[in-house]
């Protein structure tokens, strides 16, 4: 289905690059894998190659919707519930969707929470995660360096205060 050097979206890992195809044993039987080097974090990260369509593998999003996705961290509008247990059920709901404007969404929401009513720890480390993910495929699709678009990112939401 992929081939070496196709960069793919891993949904609640982020976005790599097809590095190499393994055949290894597990369980007794022989099994190919997708070595995939994630961008962010240098790790290296193994999918079953008969997995792909139920784990949600897909590939990164084209140049072209970078700005759809840098419009969604702009949005002024935040989830508004207000019970912590809901919000994180939906948010997680939305980063294990694999889709890249789910996770803008997360992302935005959580930074604009935490400059105002700050956030728990949980939601700390959800939005961490959802950062890592958003940064590792927009690094991908813009063939940008990991600073330059956490520097987008910031300066994206951060621009809703003014």
């Amino acid at each position: 289905m992929y081939s070496i050097g196709d960069k793919i979206v891993y949904p609640m890992h982020g976005a790599g690059v097809i590095e190499s195809i393994e055949e290894r044993e597990f369980l007794g039987g022989k099994q190919d894998y997708y070595v995939l080097k994630m961008p962010v974090g240098d790790m290296r990260v193994m999918i079953p190659t008969g997995n792909v369509v139920g784990i949600g593998i897909r590939e990164i999003i084209h140049s072209e919707e970078i700005e759809k996705v840098l419009k969604i961290l702009r949005e002024q509008t935040v989830n508004v519930t207000t019970n912590w247990n809901k919000r994180y059920r939906e948010n997680m709901v939305k980063i294990k969707s694999g889709s890249i404007y789910e996770v803008a969404d997360v992302v935005r929401s959580l930074m604009l929470r935490e400059k105002g009513k700050g956030l728990s720890t949980g939601e700390r480390k959800m939005l961490n995660s959802a950062k890592q993910i958003l940064i590792s495929e927009l690094v991908l699709a813009k063939d940008a360096d990991q600073l330059d678009i956490e520097l987008i990112i910031d300066e994206c939401v951060h621009c809703l205060d003014e």
